[in-house]
């Protein structure tokens, strides 16, 4: 079953948890396993924290998450700019050794994860992550 949602959360360590919590409650929903579950978890609350560390301070942390039968979607925006003020449309750097744990994470578990345009002076996030291990339906 597709399920989704868009949410706008204040630039807060809180919105780290709720967002999270947004995301479990949605899996909850489908039949994503367990380990891609866990994952999708550290790629929303490392995505979400980076936007409440580096966003402008009046900046809201917008999250939308659509997840199908084979992919979820994640998006994280803010109003900042992105790792070393590359531009809007640029990948994930390359060594990914800017800044914290945030990126290399978000790399190493995402299917694909760039900064993708968005509206002037903000920056937006897309990860991909493919759910080839779903759960089988039970059977009765």
């Amino acid at each position: 079953m597709p399920v989704s949602m868009t949410l706008s959360l204040p630039r807060q360590p809180s919105s780290v948890t709720c967002a999270r919590q947004v995301l479990n409650t949605l899996l909850s929903l489908t039949d994503v396993a367990e380990d891609s579950r866990g994952h999708l978890a550290v790629l929303i609350t490392e995505a979400c924290a980076n936007a409440v560390i580096h966003a402008d301070s009046d900046s809201t942390v917008d999250i939308t998450v659509v997840i199908d039968d084979v992919v979820c979607l994640i998006e994280v925006g803010n109003r900042g700019s992105t790792p070393n003020g590359s531009g809007l449309a640029a990948d994930l750097p390359a060594p990914l050794t800017v800044g914290g744990r945030g990126l290399p994470l978000i790399a190493a578990l995402a299917d694909e994860a760039a900064f993708i345009p968005g509206p002037p002076d903000q920056v937006l996030l897309r990860i991909t992550k493919h759910l080839a291990d779903v759960r089988p339906a039970p059977t009765g």
